[in-house]
């Protein structure tokens, strides 16, 4: 993952911060409660080196909470933990959602946020990386997402799209538990 330069993702987040604290504060004073949930969710991760074989699938778990702000509008956090096959070994992060719902069981959002990506060497170039070698590199995360339910259970589906730094694709869905 190339790195354009350190002050986009503190001033990714300074933005992020500008725009959900204060709805978070609005949110706290609305009668509304905020939704927690907790789910599985898996997809294809591309690491978009230009290396054949540079993908791989991921499956793991996202958690999180929103906070409703006004009628339809919400905020909230959410972090992830997922293990890989192929060139990924295993990725977490946190990001800053902001969404709205539509209707009664869905949700359209934005994300942005950090991701932490340990690539599997050995998959991705066939040799194994000298010892104390870091395969690690992470940068910050942009996406957007859905999420509907069916009926008016606490089961939701849900599917999105990420990018890391812009160098990567993400691609993931999933099922979560709200309550």
């Amino acid at each position: 993952m190339r790195k354009f330069a350190f002050t986009t993702p503190v001033l990714l987040g300074a933005a992020m911060s500008a725009i959900a604290l204060p709805a978070a504060a609005q949110a706290q004073s609305t009668t509304s409660q905020p939704e927690v949930f907790v789910g599985a969710s898996a997809g294809i991760h591309d690491l978009g080196t230009g290396i054949d074989n540079d993908d791989g699938g991921i499956y793991g778990v996202v958690a999180g909470v929103d906070f409703p702000v006004g009628e339809t509008l919400f905020v909230g956090a959410e972090g992830n933990y997922h293990f890989g096959d192929g060139a990924i070994d295993n990725e977490y992060g946190v990001s800053a959602r902001l969404g709205a719902r539509v209707g009664q069981n869905a949700k359209v959002f934005v994300r942005g946020g950090y991701q932490e990506v340990d690539i599997d060497v050995r998959n991705l170039f066939g040799i194994n990386p000298p010892a104390g070698f870091d395969t690690t590199d992470g940068d910050y995360l942009v996406g957007a997402g859905v999420e509907f339910g069916l009926g008016d259970g606490p089961i939701r589906f849900r599917a999105g799209i990420d990018t890391i730094a812009f160098d990567t694709t993400r691609a993931t869905a999933g099922v979560l538990f709200a309550f």
